[in-house]
């Protein structure tokens, strides 16, 4: 599947400091709702529905019962009490999914169960515990089963309580009426979406698609969990990490192991990915050191002939079959990235530092939202929600002067406070497994004093 991105050409990014609300805008602009499919119910949970669905047939189809007990008229049981009950032939029982009805006569009552229709003459149901069960002792504590007891669905039923007209009955149409709205276009199918469409009869329907994003991680020292270590190696968590948030944020999330840091490796494993990809994430090898091998693997991958080559012979390649821009932010962490669009169905590809605090952030802030408007989400469901909340610490905080910092908090909501979580450093990832928000710097200011005010992304 193609995001259809739309193919301009994009200014440098290596001589300038663009600032995040620039990258993001950058990102969005690039990236365009996947194209509808039809999908089976359990296929489409967390999709987002592409038409509105109207309701068929009312719901519920038929007038039924919200108890397990008799099936009366109002007028037999007028008055009955634990004293003087009311004393009525059963005439048969309504089981849930039952045909034939039995037709309910003065003095005659129906054994019903809960969701069985209505039958004919009754007009209220008495729940069992209002009765003696047929047993002709006391109040019962239910029925006894049909297969233990066939016999119970005739003889006599002594009523204890007078019930009102449609007592006990559930209205057809009472939930939804033909010919209603039961789901919005842009709706997110979650569980009670999805039993809705079952509930109205629906097998499929119509929505955009789940991302495909492929997420791999760059570096030759990197371990997979549960290897031994090596000297100078350390585990890599950061395609883990972003695999989860991708799933997080609504995608399919394919996790590639750790890449080494060799050009031609990760370009032929970009290129291998192209396939099941809606979306590509690289972690690592964006910075400016003799090993940072992305920019230099993402120069050429991807690229096909173009139109007038094959007839032509020559060698020339599309040009726009790869266009990645990697460029300077100003914001902390995170401040080398990487953007752009891949191969021929011109993928959107983000480029994301290594250090994984720094990949986390910078996941949050332009990845995350470039999967929701694949998915096609609202403008107002793209991007995480954020609140003011005061700082809550112990001493100012301080931040690098021209940058958008995002330290890491801990959001009481009750007391509309924020507290700072672990220290800036972009390794400290402990610290980030137990933040649940990130506390927003603004570029103009280098310390915040306790009791400001400021904004705070939540990330739960």
């Amino acid at each position: 599947m193609s995001s259809s991105a739309p193919q301009h050409p994009r200014p440098a990014g290596g001589h300038r400091l663009w600032s995040v609300d620039e990258h993001l805008a950058d990102v969005l602009g690039a990236v365009r709702p996947l194209e509808p499919i039809e999908l089976q119910l359990l296929d489409a949970q967390g999709c987002v529905l592409v038409e509105d669905v109207t309701v068929p047939v009312a719901l519920p189809p038929f007038d039924n019962s919200s108890m397990d007990g008799y099936a009366v008229r109002t007028a037999d049981v007028q008055g009955a009490s634990e004293e003087f009950p009311a004393v009525l032939t059963v005439v048969g029982d309504v089981a849930a999914g039952s045909g034939e009805l039995p037709t309910v006569g003065p003095g005659e009552a129906a054994r019903i169960m809960t969701g069985a229709p209505l039958p004919p003459g009754a007009e209220a149901v008495v729940p069992v515990e209002w009765t003696d069960g047929g047993t002709g002792g006391g109040a019962a504590a239910g029925m006894t089963p049909a297969s233990a007891a066939p016999e119970q669905s005739g003889g006599e039923v002594r009523v204890h309580r007078a019930a009102e007209a449609r007592a006990h009955v559930r209205a057809r149409g009472s939930d939804v009426q033909a010919g209603d709205l039961a789901l919005a276009a842009g709706t997110v199918l979650g569980p009670p979406q999805i039993a809705l469409l079952a509930a109205i009869g629906r097998g499929t329907v119509r929505v955009r698609p789940r991302p495909r994003v492929v997420v791999l991680s760059t570096g030759s020292e990197l371990v997979q969990p549960g290897e031994p270590l090596t000297a100078g190696t350390i585990y890599d968590s950061n395609s883990f990490a972003l695999a989860a948030a991708a799933r997080d944020a609504g995608a399919i999330a394919y996790r590639v192991g750790a890449v080494a840091d060799d050009a031609d490796t990760l370009r032929s494993t970009i290129e291998d990915q192209l396939i099941r990809a809606d979306l590509l994430v690289t972690t690592g090898g964006v910075s400016v050191g003799a090993y940072d091998v992305v920019k230099e693997a993402l120069s050429s991958v991807g690229a096909v002939p173009s139109s007038g080559s094959a007839a032509s012979g020559e060698d020339d390649v599309d040009v726009d079959a790869t266009r990645i821009d990697f460029r300077k932010l100003a914001m902390q962490p995170g401040k080398p990235q990487g953007f752009g669009t891949i191969g021929p169905d011109h993928t959107p590809l983000l480029a994301l530092p290594g250090n994984p605090v720094s990949s986390y952030v910078s996941f949050e802030l332009f990845v995350r939202p470039a999967i929701r408007a694949l998915m096609g989400l609202p403008e107002s469901e793209v991007r995480r929600p954020s609140v003011r909340a005061v700082l809550k610490a112990d001493k100012a905080l301080g931040s690098p002067a021209g940058r958008r910092q995002f330290l890491r908090g801990k959001y009481d909501a009750e007391s509309g406070t924020v507290s700072p979580v672990g220290g800036s450093g972009s390794h400290l990832i402990a610290a980030l497994a137990h933040a649940d928000s990130l506390m927003v710097v603004p570029e103009d200011v280098t310390s915040v004093e306790p009791g400001t005010e400021l904004e705070v992304v939540l990330l739960g």
